[in-house]
Order: structure tokens, then C-alpha cells, then sequence
């Protein structure tokens, strides 16, 4: 009986954390940055499934651009997720990081979006994107 009982026990905090991964509220945390090294990061990302981070250009209009770098999400918390960028960045820049879904592309683990597409677009709980914007330093 003991061993049911753990067995249970475990389970049950499995269920509770996929739970908590799940309804967690999305949100992604990230400060002005060095970028000088290739890599953009974020402090932290909550994501409520697997998915990806996305660093979007942007400007003052504050409109996402073409993707210079991504990396991939765990449903949850995410603590310090890093991004290399693909093109350069200059001091000045503006980088939108994004949280992004995992649905609709063709292969599971492969980022499929390009600005605009569906296959792992960007999530938009109550139709507000998940992002923040930082400056490349």
C-alpha cells in the first residue's frame, strides 16, 4: 500500500505542475543589453506550452520586424533564455523578444515562422502579443 500511495502522490504533483505550467500567466521579462557577443537574452519567459522565444526587429512604432533570433520554450518558467542572433545587431537597436507557439508548422522542434506566417505564430492571450522590448547597448 505504501508504494501505491507514493506512486499516487507522485502523480498527483506531476498532474499539479503540468497544471500550473499551463495556466500560468505568459510573460516575458528581459533588460537593455550587450549584444555584442551574438546572443540576446531574456531573464525570464513563462510560457503556457513548448514554444519559442523570437527577437524581432523593431523601432519606435513598436511593431514586430524580421526575426533575427530565436530559442526554445518549455511550458513554464524559463530562467535566463538565450537567443543567437543571425545578423548583426547595433548599439541602438531595438529587439522585440516574443513569446511564440509551437503549433502549426509541419515539424515538431523546428522553427517554421516567418513574419506574418501561421506555423508557430505568436501566442496572444486576450489578443495582446507576449513580449517585451529591450535596446542592444
Amino acid at each position: 500500500m505504501k508504494y501505491v500511495t507514493s506512486s499516487i502522490a507522485a502523480l498527483t504533483l506531476t498532474a499539479g505542475v503540468a497544471f500550473a505550467a499551463a495556466h500560468a500567466t505568459p510573460m516575458v521579462e528581459a533588460s537593455d543589453q550587450d549584444v555584442s557577443n551574438g546572443v540576446v537574452s531574456a531573464d525570464k519567459v513563462v510560457a503556457g506550452e513548448n514554444g519559442w522565444l523570437v527577437v524581432h526587429r523593431t523601432d519606435a512604432d513598436m511593431k514586430p520586424g524580421p526575426v533575427v533570433g530565436y530559442a526554445p520554450l518549455r511550458g513554464g518558467e524559463n530562467m535566463d533564455v538565450a537567443a543567437i542572433l543571425q545578423e548583426d545587431v547595433a548599439s541602438g537597436d531595438m529587439l522585440m523578444l516574443m513569446v511564440h507557439s509551437e503549433a502549426g508548422g509541419m515539424k515538431a522542434g523546428v522553427f517554421e515562422y516567418t513574419l506574418g506566417a501561421k506555423e508557430d505564430g505568436p501566442i496572444k492571450p486576450d489578443g495582446n502579443l507576449v513580449m517585451t522590448v529591450v535596446k542592444a547597448k
